[in-house]
């Protein structure tokens, strides 16, 4: 497995794909926010110069996303109604912006899709993934839901109703934590063989029913990582570890060049 890092591209992806390549990292993978064709132009040229791969192509927004148990399930992903349309059309633009840079995936947080699969609105946001999904097929890419906001049989339940050869999972570990929604190394029985690509991140279980449990430095939370990665390679995944450290400034490249270190001497 090969160690990657979630980079903003910005409007710089320049000094984006330079500071991956000066930490180490082989790969990453990119939240795309700007959608000028010349942006996609500099950032293929910024990865073929310093020799990273791009593994997939981040979507988010538009509009505000509020990462909590009460705005969290009007606000993120493509379950609201609200904001489905708009989200959905993000999508499509970051999969036409990915295919120009040649980046093979689009991942998204779905949102908080219902646990029943008889409430209209799994209906709705099971339809909402299909066409994502098969808009990011037409393109020649996969599509991964990123797991947190939902239980891991859920989302297999939604990747199975959509029913397209190319949906799978960005697997993240501290968001089932942080949402509280499973153990991580468990939910692999259910998910391991939809997984696409992985996140490193650590965190602890919520503990006030308002707030997410908090993201901490890796290794220092409830992920138990030596575990975790051989699971992993149980149900044969060989792809990137991707690290995510939700935090700006010194205090991120500090916490990535540690988690860096750690999670080599884990997988060899």
């Amino acid at each position: 497995m090969r160690l990657g890092l979630i980079v903003s591209a910005g409007r710089d992806p320049e000094s984006a794909i330079r500071t991956v390549h000066e930490l180490g990292f082989p790969t990453c993978q990119v939240a795309v926010e700007y959608f000028a064709p010349e942006l996609a132009v500099r950032l293929r040229g910024a990865l073929d110069r310093y020799g990273v791969e791009a593994t997939s192509a981040v979507a988010g927004g538009p509009g505000p996303e509020i990462y909590d148990f009460y705005q969290g399930p009007l606000t993120i992903g493509l379950v609201p109604r609200a904001t489905r349309e708009a989200r959905i059309a993000r999508v499509r633009q970051t999969s036409d912006f990915a295919k120009k840079c040649g980046i093979p995936a689009v991942q998204t947080h779905c949102g908080f899709i219902p646990e029943n699969p008889n409430d209209p609105v799994y209906k709705e946001a099971v339809d909402a993934v299909r066409q994502v999904a098969a808009y990011c097929r037409k393109n020649g890419q996969s599509f991964r839901c990123e797991t947190g906001q939902e239980t891991p049989v859920t989302l297999l339940r939604t990747i199975r109703d959509v029913g397209l050869d190319n949906v799978g999972v960005n697997f993240d570990p501290a968001n089932l934590i942080m949402y509280g929604k499973a153990d991580p190394v468990e939910a692999l029985d259910v998910l391991g063989s939809l997984v696409l690509g992985v996140h490193a991140k650590d965190g602890l279980y919520p503990v006030d029913p308002k707030n997410l449990g908090r993201e901490v430095p890796i290794g220092q939370g409830k992920v138990e990582f030596p575990r975790f990665i051989e699971r992993l390679k149980d149900v044969g995944y060989r792809g990137p570890l991707t690290i995510e450290r939700e935090v700006s400034g010194p205090k991120q490249l500090e916490d990535v060049r540690k988690a860096k270190a750690y999670l080599e001497k884990l997988v060899g």
